[in-house]
């Protein structure tokens, strides 16, 4: 399987931010490993263990289930997103890089087919100064487009530009219908 691959499906890049619009400011919540980034890294949780919005750290050995928040149950358009995504969803979050903050090089562990997780992004607002490096390749991602990226691998972000960076991210289980669009 790739490293990364641009998978076919694309999504409404207006219809996305409408639901980002509806994220209230005390709903972000900055990112807990704090020696990874440097200025602002933050996380609105759609779906997390036990479906609490303050719930940004995902647990896939967690007993409890995985279930939608409260900011998911506002965001019509990101439901239908997810629906079009064939597999089952754990973590699901919108997640913001500030202007002028960047994420350290570093892996993502229990990742992959073998444990049955693989993550994928949608840009919802980016800008031409985000520079994001997997295995130290650079990859341009556009917003509204669909993603899979090998985060085991080494990967870092920074945002060099002047407005904020947010992904909505999701965290898949390794379905035949993913793994298929993926090879």
């Amino acid at each position: 399987m790739a490293d990364y691959k641009k998978l076919p499906l694309t999504f409404d890049p207006a219809k996305l931010q409408a639901d980002l619009s509806k994220v209230a400011d005390d709903e972000w919540i900055r990112h807990f490993n704090q020696g990874y980034y440097e200025g602002n890294w933050s996380v609105a949780s759609l779906r997390s263990v036990g479906g609490h919005t303050k719930q940004i750290f995902p647990n896939h050995n967690s007993e409890e289930p995985y279930a939608d928040t409260a900011i998911l149950e506002r965001c019509q358009y990101i439901r239908e997103v997810l629906n079009e995504i064939k597999c089952g969803k754990s973590a699901v979050r919108f997640m913001l890089l500030g202007a002028g903050s960047r994420i350290r090089e570093h892996r993502d562990y229990f990742m992959g087919v073998e444990d049955n997780c693989l993550r994928l992004h949608i840009p919802v607002v980016t800008n031409k100064d985000v520079e994001f490096y997997l295995n130290d390749q650079k990859i341009e991602m556009q917003t509204g487009e669909l993603w899979y990226l090998d985060f085991y691998q080494k990967h870092r972000v920074e945002n060099n530009g002047t407005e904020d960076r947010i992904h909505l991210v999701i965290d898949c289980d390794a379905s035949d219908w993913l793994i298929d669009i993926i090879s």
